[in-house]
């Protein structure tokens, strides 16, 4: 079993540069739209370094399909979150791409989960996962999850409301074993946590540990930073143990989950930049700017080298406090009202190109 936070700087650099730009390569010469957006923006050529691999805005997947397979490899679709009436991108997995984000997110969680399956409750409903074939970014999150767990128990009923009794027997009866929990940040504080706390309901996971993602911006007009978060948690739930992550569905599979010293980490098959919001040059460590995002894993998709909406920091690499290689970073939001630039600028005005 292989560690994924064990490669220093360089030779992770090299390895990761190389993978890069294979699929640079690989998408193309199998997706004419990439091909003529690369051509157009920054033209065809071998990255020197990470910083230099070509990227698309994340806002792109909205606007079009960018599928790189034959449509009849596909075997799933996902679909980011969106409010009725939002556009919502479409990523196109086939069978290999599937399966090496699969591989990858058992490896990025077992430094912090162990190689156990525990009993899993997850904190949503069961009803988000209808549809087999097609999931929103809720359903593909709650199915690679759940990978880690067994027993498992959909703590909400189809109208979001917590089954509490159901929850209270299913911890009793697990009691003595340690329980993973798993959901999303603001369904957890909003549906769990409040009406636990305003309710006075009396439940104790004891031994546990959650896996939390999405939704910060919310709580942040609340002033919940992580802290606050997990202290509430602990107090109020009894939960004993707390790990972020940062991930999106057009990049599934990339996970960057946070250390003990509540730091996400990049793995060794991904890597994350950060560029200023205006000129898109990266920026030093220490800086707050536009996080970019590198993965090795999306075959299927030209997805392996994203410009995302977020704000964040690098703080350093390979030197911290948890011993885990690589950068490690911070989330602050996103940027108040995303842009196309770069390669979707090419796409805004000129659509004529080959699809």
């Amino acid at each position: 079993m292989t560690f994924p936070y064990d490669l220093e700087k360089r030779e992770k650099q090299s390895k990761l540069l190389y993978q890069l730009n294979q699929l640079t390569s690989f998408h193309i010469n199998n997706n004419h739209a990439y091909k003529n957006m690369i051509n157009k923006s920054i033209g065809i050529k071998q990255a020197a370094t990470i910083e230099e691999v070509p990227y698309l805005p994340v806002q792109l997947f909205k606007l079009m399909d960018l599928v790189t397979v034959h449509k009849e490899e596909v075997v799933k679709v996902l679909t980011s979150s969106g409010t009725t009436g939002q556009q919502v991108s479409k990523i196109y997995l086939d069978k290999e791409t599937s399966a090496n984000q699969t591989k990858a997110l058992v490896e990025v969680m077992r430094p912090v989960l162990g190689n156990t399956r525990l009993p899993m409750i997850i904190l949503d409903s069961k009803s988000v996962l209808k549809n087999r074939r097609s999931f929103s970014a809720r359903g593909a999150g709650i199915l690679g999850f759940a990978n880690f767990g067994r027993k498992h128990f959909y703590a909400f009923n189809d109208d979001m409301t917590v089954d509490w009794e159901g929850l209270k027997e299913y911890v009793v009866k697990n009691k003595g074993t340690r329980l993973l929990l798993f959901g999303f940040t603001f369904m957890i504080w909003k549906y769990v946590y409040k009406e636990a706390k305003e309710k006075g309901i009396d439940i104790e996971f004891g031994d546990s540990t959650l896996i939390h993602g999405g939704g910060w911006k919310k709580l942040r007009t609340e002033s919940v930073d992580r802290h606050i978060f997990n202290s509430e948690l602990k107090r109020v739930l009894g939960i004993q143990e707390v790990h972020n992550y940062y991930g999106m569905v057009e990049q599934v599979g990339s996970i960057f989950v946070e250390c003990e010293n509540g730091y996400l980490h990049t793995p060794n098959y991904a890597d994350i930049i950060i560029r200023d919001p205006i000129t898109l040059v990266p920026l030093p460590h220490g800086e707050q700017g536009l996080i970019q995002v590198v993965s090795s894993l999306p075959k299927s998709y030209p997805g392996h080298s994203l410009l995302t909406e977020d704000l964040g920091t690098i703080h350093g690499e390979d030197d911290c406090l948890c011993g885990w290689k690589g950068k490690y970073f911070s989330v602050s939001g996103r940027i108040p009202k995303a842009e196309l630039r770069g390669c979707s600028d090419t796409f805004a005005y000129d659509q004529g190109g080959e699809n």
